[in-house]
């Protein structure tokens, strides 16, 4: 009697053990400044294109590593590193004639939802901030990619995303007719593991 009784209460334990719900596998990774930078891209006098970067990216990445859905990311962006190879025109930029980096010093993103597209490509939708504005844009992301070790045994991941957005959404509307209302947007991020 006693051999069934212990019998029932493994058998019991065992099924409420598998009845619990897996632990989540997720790992944080963190933007590496040195290897990220945001792009953009916008037409002057409609006949020519502009490219500029900001060249100081931050940001996290909470990924989901069975389930890339549940993923997040945010990235905060600062504007005063604006560089299009121009001095005055970065100045200008920096002004508030554009960005107005006095008052709004940085871009930010804030993912809202991950979804799958096929093998390496995902839409990122979440919250885009400029000019204390903030609209939903949708992200056309390249990765992430499988990690690699890098010379010194850190292990790194990449990613390429990139939108489209309308400045006079944001608030930035000096120069109509001078310069184009779309804004191409590419982020090149490479991660490594966030520090515990």
């Amino acid at each position: 009697m006693g051999q069934v009784f212990s019998r029932i209460a493994v058998t019991a334990g065992l099924a409420a053990a598998l009845s619990l719900p897996a632990a989540a596998a997720t790992s944080t990774w963190q933007i590496d400044p040195a290897h990220s930078s945001a792009q953009f891209a916008v037409k002057h006098l409609m006949i020519s294109t502009v490219r500029g970067a900001f060249t100081s990216v931050k940001g996290s990445v909470q990924l989901d590593d069975k389930d890339v859905t549940k993923s997040s990311v945010e990235v905060t962006i600062d504007v005063n590193s604006v560089d299009t190879r121009q001095p005055d025109r970065d100045k200008d930029l920096r002004s508030d004639h554009f960005f107005d980096a006095d008052h709004f010093s940085t871009i930010t993103f804030k993912s809202t939802k991950v979804e799958q597209v096929s093998p390496g490509k995902l839409k990122v939708t979440g919250n885009l901030t400029i000019r204390g504005t903030t609209k939903e844009v949708v992200l056309d992301v390249d990765g992430p990619t499988a990690p690699v070790k890098d010379p010194w045994g850190n292990q790194r991941i990449g990613v390429s995303a990139s939108s489209k957005v309308i400045r006079q959404d944001f608030g930035i509307t000096y120069g109509p007719g001078m310069i184009g209302d779309e804004i191409s947007i590419t982020i090149d991020a490479e991660m490594i593991p966030a520090k515990k």
